[in-house]
């Protein structure tokens, strides 16, 4: 090994500045003489080149010192005993760094010069010509230096592609490079949210993609970012997916130069279908409760109201509050704290503010610790289900108020007939008339009673006509002066024009009357009453806050007094038969329910508004006519013929079977009987060629009707008569039906006159 001067520095820690500050060369020697070694070190420093170096003659050398000493440049002799330059150059290039070599040879041959430059020497210099070697050093470490530098540059540059290539291609928005005339220079690989490649679209149109109604909008901002360089513009436009669906793109424009000279646009698209569609969900859910028609709160788990709808803001108003809180129950703070302690909601709790009710349910959020809460105003449907179980309850009173009447109408029917019978005996003793008499009187009493159970059931016969309900007021004046006393002071208001209606001007009379009397009752010191008529029409807001109430043109006949009024516990039992708050042995309780009866017959209703202490007014609903049936009259009774016609008689009371059977026979006619439907088949078929009229009643036990019967009988013999008898009306056989009163339909309780006029004039008919 050759002697180096200075010392080498410790292996792996070269030395890059000395002492004094300057750099310091870490210089490499191949040599195998030692004085060539000096001479190449003397004339280095000749021109102050600090230097540390190594001398090494081996390839083993030569190895251990590139990896230990690290130099910064390679001095090599060509030729050495053991080693050469052109084997130190193989093994330099399989190194990472890139090492200034330069040949210092003694010999003169150029072959040798260019083979080592060949293979990667960047300089040689002679040994007969040392004074060159500094600067050739120093070149050859500055050529490095640029190298490594130019090449530092290209890796950066190289590494600054790759990193921006792949921010783009893996980049979510999608880059778009646009040429002036609009078609695509460049589409990233993100252009696959569309299902396209890249190179699908490359030289196609932008517009070709974009939705038809968008295009204009598209084709202008492309134009403006053409003519405004350095502006971004922002848009938004529909773009065609591949599976020909469109997608929403909104999109950041800008002008660009490419070859420095041809302008166009970079577009930054981003797909925001999804979010777009997840705002109008979420607009969709918060236009649920901002528009809502029904109040809608939300309460903290603290009880604080933190959200309240227009609908509850607008309820608290019309219930005269100020702020909706003001309408929450009392006990809010102890629900919601109950709701989101058990997960539980809290349903159908009734609140009253002032005269409404609230309906309120409570609905637990427990992952936001917040208490839904839902109101609705039930103060109509309460009222309305309270009319409705009234209406129902009267109906079924109507029920049982008509079979009594019916039952006993048999009765009376059987009382009267018999009595009848007698009286017009010639024998009979004077002492017994009298009673008769009384008896027959107080039949006709009863038959009265049944009729008004009948009139409130709506199950008694009518005679309508046409009438106008102010003459009908006017023709009964003298009497409600007389039922009203001198201390009332009687008023009406008649409107003019009143149209006609349809209705029984008897049973209109005593509607009139009975309220007169309710009236009389109601002043017992005396008042004012004011009797008036109108015509109005019924919207479909009336009938939402009156179930019994319809639609039309209806004329309204008002009884308002000044009296004491009816309490509420009274109010909903006022039409109910037989209830009175008068005294035992004052009153039957009939006079409203008749009332009732006669109004629900005639298709109309009653409301009625009171006050305690400040009156009452009843308001009595009938329908107006334009178009009138002819009206029926009922023949007065009149001594009647008999005849020998054979009658069959079918009544399941044997009583007043045998009554009818009596009084038939008396005049002359001959009689079959039967007590039901099936009973009296056989008795028809045994005798079909005899019977000349069938007399029926209408509701029999069993299962056939006096109805079936007659459509049985006249189907086999259809010139047969037949008279239906009933303690109900004629709205027992069906709206269908045709009867005519006096002719084919008898009403119990009758006078046996009235039999036999009517089984007269239905055999002549």
């Amino acid at each position: 090994m050759i002697p180096t001067t200075p010392l080498d520095s410790p292996a792996g820690e070269p030395p890059t500045e000395n002492s004094s500050g300057e750099n310091v060369l870490r210089l490499l020697l191949l040599e195998d003489v030692a004085t060539d070694a000096e001479l190449i070190q003397r004339e280095l420093k000749k021109a102050n080149i600090s230097l540390i170096t190594r001398c090494v003659e081996t390839r083993e050398d030569f190895l251990k010192a590139l990896q230990d000493f690290s130099p910064d440049a390679i001095l090599s002799d060509f030729s050495m005993p053991q080693f050469n330059a052109l084997e130190a150059l193989q093994l330099l290039h399989e190194q990472p760094r890139d090492i200034p070599f330069v040949l210092v040879t003694g010999s003169q041959s150029e072959e040798v010069a260019v083979e080592c430059m060949k293979l990667g020497a960047d300089d040689y210099i002679l040994k007969a010509s040392l004074k060159r070697l500094p600067a050739a050093l120093l070149n050859a470490i500055k050529k490095g230096q640029n190298e490594r530098e130019r090449f530092r540059a290209l890796l950066a540059l190289q590494r600054s592609e790759e990193h921006f290539r792949l921010l783009i291609e893996n980049a979510l928005d999608v880059i778009l490079v646009l040429k002036t005339d609009g078609t695509f220079h460049y589409v990233s690989p993100s252009i696959r949210i569309l299902d396209y490649k890249p190179e699908e679209m490359i030289g196609k149109n932008l517009l070709s993609f974009v939705y038809p109604d968008d295009e204009r909008e598209v084709s202008e901002v492309i134009n403006a970012t053409l003519i405004h360089p350095g502006q971004t513009r922002t848009f938004e436009f529909l773009i065609r997916h591949k599976d020909g669906s469109f997608r929403v793109f909104e999109t950041i424009g800008k002008q660009i130069l490419f070859d420095g000279k041809n302008q166009g646009i970079v577009l930054n698209a981003r797909d925001t279908t999804d979010r777009k569609q997840a705002e109008a969900a979420i607009e969709k859910l918060a236009a649920f409760p901002r528009l809502n028609p029904n109040p809608i709160f939300e309460m903290a788990a603290n009880g604080r109201l933190t959200y309240f709808n227009n609908a509850a803001e607008r309820m608290a108003k019309s219930l005269g509050k100020e702020q909706p809180s003001e309408i929450l129950p009392d006990e809010i703070n102890s629900i919601v704290q109950e709701c989101l302690l058990t997960g539980r909601k809290n349903l159908s709790r009734e609140i009253k503010v002032g005269n409404r009710v609230l309906l309120w349910s409570f609905f637990p959020i427990i992952p936001n610790q917040v208490v839904h809460c839902y109101a609705r105003d039930i103060t109509e449907r309460l009222n309305l289900e309270a009319q409705l179980r009234q209406s129902q309850k009267m109906e079924s009173i109507g029920q049982l108020a008509a079979g009594v009447a019916h039952d006993f109408n048999n009765i009376l029917t059987i009382i009267q007939g018999y009595t009848g019978l007698v009286l017009e005996r010639k024998d009979l003793e004077p002492e017994i008339v009298e009673p008769l008499k009384q008896v027959a009187v107080a039949a006709e009493r009863a038959a009265n009673l049944t009729r008004q159970l009948l009139m409130f059931s709506r199950k008694q016969v009518m005679q309508p006509q046409e009438l106008d309900l102010n003459e009908v007021i006017s023709n009964v004046t003298k009497f409600l002066r007389r039922i009203l006393g001198e201390d009332i002071v009687l008023h009406f208001n008649y409107s003019p024009n009143l149209p006609a209606i349809y209705a029984d001007s008897g049973m209109i009379e005593q509607v009139i009357m009975n309220l007169a009397v309710n009236t009389r009752d109601a002043l017992p010191r005396g008042g004012q009453l004011s009797l008036g008529t109108s015509i109005v029409e019924i919207g479909e807001a009336h009938v939402q806050a009156n179930p019994e109430a319809r639609q039309g043109k209806f004329v309204c006949l008002r009884f308002s007094d000044n009296g004491s009024g009816i309490s509420p516990e009274v109010l909903p039992r006022i039409f109910e038969p037989f209830f009175t708050t008068k005294e035992i042995g004052k009153g039957t309780g009939l006079g409203l329910a008749t009332v009732y009866g006669i109004v629900k017959q005639h298709r109309g209703w009653i409301e009625v508004l009171t006050r305690q202490n400040q009156g009452t007014t009843f308001r009595v609903y009938l329908p107006s006519i334009e178009k009138l049936p002819p009206p029926n009259t009922n023949a007065d009774l009149e001594t009647v013929r008999g005849g020998t016609e054979n009658i069959l008689v079918v009544e399941d009371e044997p009583e007043l079977r045998a009554l009818v059977c009596e009084i038939l026979k008396g005049y002359g006619y001959n009689i079959f009987e039967a007590g039901s439907g099936p009973d009296a088949l056989p008795v028809w078929e045994k005798n079909i060629d005899q019977i000349d009229l069938l007399l029926t009643d209408m509701v029999m036990p069993g299962n056939m009707t006096g109805r079936e019967l007659a459509e049985r009988i006249k189907a086999q013999k259809p010139n047969v008569k037949v008279v239906y008898t009933s303690g109900y009306s004629v709205e027992t056989i069906g709206k269908d039906f045709s009867f005519k009163r006096g002719l084919n339909f008898l009403q119990k309780p009758y006078h046996p006159l009235a039999l036999a006029k009517v089984v007269r004039d239905c055999l002549d008919s």
